[in-house]
């Protein structure tokens, strides 16, 4: 059988209902379209946590740019 003439699905066992066929196809086809992926939305630099974890601040020169938010 060529490409072309192969069945999008294939029944292997039991007797699916026509309705229950046309759902199938219709989750099928949905879940085999290609859609851009969704990234997740980056942390504004204000709310993130990683300031928390930062180093102790450290006298003498330079200190003051030091203690800055990203030294």
């Amino acid at each position: 059988m060529s490409e072309e003439q192969r069945p999008l699905l294939r029944v292997v066992r039991g007797e699916p209902t026509d309705e229950e066929l046309a759902a199938l196809t219709v989750v099928v086809a949905a879940l085999s379209q290609r859609r851009p992926r969704r990234r997740p939305t980056p942390v504004g630099a204000w709310a993130s946590r990683a300031d928390a974890h930062r180093q102790p601040l450290q006298p003498g020169p330079g200190g003051w740019r030091a203690s800055g938010r990203f030294a």
